[in-house]
């Protein structure tokens, strides 16, 4: 059975959509077959989509065609009746064509009577499409009641746009749900009794009516919309945790756009979607228009693959029965109100749920000066044993929404209960290997016992904590010393805070009071922390953009250019220079051999200070204590962070030599310039020391070493047999998996190809472009390329999650860089299901080896 479909633009810009469609359209044609007046001439409809077979979930079969009449609402609301002879022209232009029914699109259904009008003049039966339009925005508010666990006794729904067909259908089923309701009409209808005929009179006590839109704003929280009119809703008036389902188009708020407010959704109400299993003709590339299906499109398709030429969803009264029918013929065929969009953008249902507290009042509602309610509300969070998506929830609402975002688009939005040496687990007791280990925190594995054992004994003796300042911490000043005697060179003080990024912001400040110089030195490609000193000497532009001017006569030097660091070192205004051993979140970077050691007789020969910062390096990572041990190198200032408390609490520690410190802070005006509240506490500090003897107890600085070294060279053989795989780099348990899927070319060869192929004269039309649309379409094609290698690697990522529960993840520098940091007491059998893993999704992935 074939069928055709009335649609028309709902705003000027899809006007202007269309209107571009059949520019470029003729334009093509014009090209191919040359100039032909009639091609050029005015047409009723314009062409947009022909579906040459459909077939669905069911298996069965249909073909259709899709045109638009190129008119808004506003100008078929000015001529209605001539509009209505379009639309049977229109009509009768499918029939010419083949067509047995033709469903009609918003406003092709209005101007003749909802259908009836069209229908009595049409020569094959007709649908408005309402009725499949209704379910869907039915659907969703019954999936919104799902999430948010709404009692319908409890919230009234505004229902916007009442009596309309598709409102009154909607009025209907939501009172046999058990909601109440508030009606809003047009302002001239006066004969509430009359209007409240349209509804079972078992229903009127939990209706009420309005004809002004600022009599729900108060009210509801929950609105449904289907007005002719559209723009009728102001989004500002709406209460938080408003959400709106805008069933039909033209919209009823008075937006384009998703409003910038978190705390409200308007939800695209009137669309379903096509499962995988339904097949729109031809598709390329696994690819068609199956999302965000207009509801009146949708009920044209199913009626068609049901065969029916019959006449439906016609008029103001659309049976209740009539509308479930063709939801669940709709389903039947492979069509769902899921998932839900807003503005055309999926939503899921966390967007949802992030405004559950404004729907459970006894657990949100609280008195912020009331003591008792504030502890009511404590007690219930703490006591809450929240799934997974409340976790997700909590974070996307009050932490960092893209983050979950990001994590979920590469299916790593873990949540875990419990951790024990190199295992996670989540909330269903899978167990996920950690190959990241708190990017570098976590040394001796999650919650080692001697450490943890330390810290309970510290707090059951009631051992004071944060004391400094009015005296002298006994375990603070105990671990200073360890860590002065245990670090490379003449150590002779430590200051400390609580992270790697304060440690470096430390190390700025004393290096400018004790050299007296503004600059510092750093190498291209570094990091050393997001905080605003230490942004500034961090070598990647991505991290520091934002955040400009930073911290001035901050030096920039070509990492493994001795030249270019000899000739920094020598400017008066430059008094340090900040390096890593190895370069970690720049991609896992191991220097030349001999670099480490030139660069410490440079800044010998030119009086600068070198500070080294071993925060993700040192504390047998590399396969010594220290990463600089290797080149036998003497830092003047050393920065310690990440495993430094064992991965239980927060520190950080930047040593230095005593005569640096005496110059930058040894008088009594300056030793109190540099102090922090939460720096140097006995607790951290306890942990630390513990932590310190453990990774010298268990020698893992010769273990990372060993089964480094295994480790590297079982991930080579692997990497040599897929060319995708450019290198593997690192020393000990520090490596990192370069990848190299390159597309260079990939969109500019598409573009050609389909330029090619397509009818027309494409080439040409791209050599007369301006010259700023094709340098920006260039730089575009450029930036899509390296992004598609970057995506190339995270696949990786998704799939060691997914496939085989090990976790790792890409360097903050380079999104084509895997990171492997395991923890230290991993096992040679942990390596082995690593490197197996590895092996086996590259196998997967190398469809393409080049």
């Amino acid at each position: 059975m074939k069928f055709g479909f009335i649609a028309h633009p709902t705003s000027v810009g899809l006007k202007r959509y269309v209107k571009m469609l059949d520019l470029l359209q003729r334009n093509t044609q014009d090209q191919h077959t040359g100039y032909n007046r009639e091609l050029w001439g005015k047409a009723n409809l314009v062409p947009f989509m022909n579906f040459a077979k459909i077939t669905s979930a069911s298996g069965a079969t249909c073909e259709g065609m899709i045109k638009y009449m190129p008119l808004i609402a506003e100008e078929m609301i000015a001529d209605p009746r001539g509009i209505a002879e379009r639309v049977v022209a229109g009509v009768e232009e499918f029939v010419a064509d083949g067509a047995e029914l033709v469903g009609l699109g918003g406003f092709t259904s209005i101007v003749g009577r909802r259908g009836e009008a069209t229908a009595a003049k049409s020569p094959i039966p007709i649908t408005s499409g309402n009725s499949l339009t209704t379910y869907a925005g039915y659907k969703a508010l019954m999936q919104i009641k799902e999430w948010l666990d709404i009692n319908p006794e409890k919230e009234t729904v505004a229902i916007v746009g009442y009596p309309g067909s598709i409102c009154l259908a909607l009025s209907r089923l939501l009172l046999a749900e058990g909601f109440n309701l508030k009606l809003l009409h047009r302002a001239g209808h006066k004969d509430k009794a009359e209007m409240l005929s349209h509804l079972p009179e078992q229903y009127h006590h939990r209706v009420s009516l309005t004809g002004n839109p600022d009599d729900l704003y108060g009210e509801c929280k929950l609105f449904a919309g289907a007005t002719s009119a559209g723009d009728v809703i102001d989004v500002a008036k709406l209460q938080p945790g408003s959400i709106f389902i805008d069933v039909a188009l033209p919209r009823d708020v008075n937006v384009d756009t998703r409003p910038a407010r978190d705390d409200i959704l308007i939800i695209d109400g009137g669309c379903v979607t096509a499962t995988d299993a339904v097949k729109l003709g031809g598709e390329s590339l696994n690819v068609t228009i199956k999302q965000q299906l207009n509801g009146c499109m949708a009920e044209t398709i199913v009626l068609a693959l049901e065969q029916r030429r019959e006449n439906y969803s016609l008029g103001r009264y659309l049976e209740p029965v009539k509308v479930l029918e063709i939801g669940e013929l709709a389903e039947k065929h492979g069509f769902y109100a899921y998932p839900l969009a807003s503005f055309g953008e999926r939503i899921d249902r966390q967007h949802v749920t992030n405004l559950k507290r404004y729907y459970h009042q006894d657990i949100y509602a609280i008195d912020k000066g009331d003591t008792s309610q504030r502890l009511t509300f404590i007690d219930n969070i703490l006591t809450q044993d929240p799934a997974k998506e409340d976790t997700l929830d909590r974070h996307h609402q009050f932490i960092n929404p893209m983050m979950v975002e990001f994590l979920k688009q590469q299916r790593c939005d873990n949540v875990f209960r419990k951790a024990e040496g190199t295992i996670l687990y989540d909330n269903e007791g899978t167990g996920y290997l950690d190959m990241v280990a708190g990017y570098g925190c976590l040394n001796l594995g999650h919650n080692p016992t001697a450490v943890s054992e330390a810290v309970k004994s510290f707090l059951d003796e009631q051992g004071p904590n944060f004391i400094q300042y009015i005296s002298v911490p006994e375990h603070t000043a105990k671990l200073a010393e360890v860590l002065c005697h245990l670090a490379p060179g003449d150590m002779g003080r430590v200051f400390f805070s609580n992270s790697g990024t304060e440690a470096v912001e430390a190390a700025i400040k004393l290096a400018k009071a004790a050299t007296g110089k503004p600059g510092i030195a750093y190498l291209k490609n570094s990091y050393h922390g997001k905080t605003l000193g230490a942004l500034s000497i961090t070598g990647r532009e991505k991290h520091r953009k934002y955040f400009q001017p930073l911290i001035q006569a901050m030096v920039e030097v070509p990492f493994a250019d001795l030249d270019a660091l000899r000739e920094a070192l020598q400017r008066d205004d430059v008094g340090a220079l900040m390096i890593e051993p190895i370069q970690g979140e720049g991609g896992v970077h191991v220097p030349p051999a001999g670099y480490l050691s030139a660069v410490q007789q440079i800044c010998r020969d030119t009086g600068t200070l070198l500070m080294v910062d071993e925060i993700q390096t040192g504390l047998a990572r590399t396969g010594k204590l220290f990463a600089c041990e290797w080149e036998d190198i003497e830092p003047d200032v050393l920065m310690l962070s990440k495993s430094l408390s064992g991965g239980l609490m927060p520190i950080g520690a930047t040593l230095c030599r005593s005569d640096v410190w005496q110059r930058a802070y040894g008088t009594s005006d300056r030793f109190l310039v540099h102090t922090s509240t939460f720096g140097g506490g006995n607790l951290a500090s306890v942990a630390a020391l513990t932590a310190l003897r453990e990774i010298v107890a268990q020698d893992l600085a010769a273990r990372s070493d060993e089964l480094g070294s295994y480790f590297k060279a079982e991930l080579q053989a692997i990497a040599d047999k897929y060319p995708f795989v450019a290198e593997i780099r690192g020393k000990g348990l520090m490596l990192g998996i370069q990848f190299e899927q390159t597309f260079d070319g990939a969109v500019a060869a598409s573009a050609r190809e389909f330029a090619t192929r397509l009818p027309g004269d494409w080439h040409s039309t791209w050599k007369f472009l301006p010259d700023p649309v094709r340098e920006h379409l260039q730089a575009a094609m450029e930036r899509m390329e390296q992004t598609l290698g970057e995506m190339f690697c995270l696949k990786f990522v998704t799939k060691f999650c997914l496939d085989h529960q090990i976790l790792t993840f890409v360097t903050a520098n380079s999104s084509t860089v895997i990171r492997i940091q395991p923890p230290l007491v991993i096992t040679r059998p942990e390596i082995d299901r690593f490197v197996s893993a590895f092996s086996t999704v590259c196998e997967e992935l190398s469809t393409f080896l080049d």
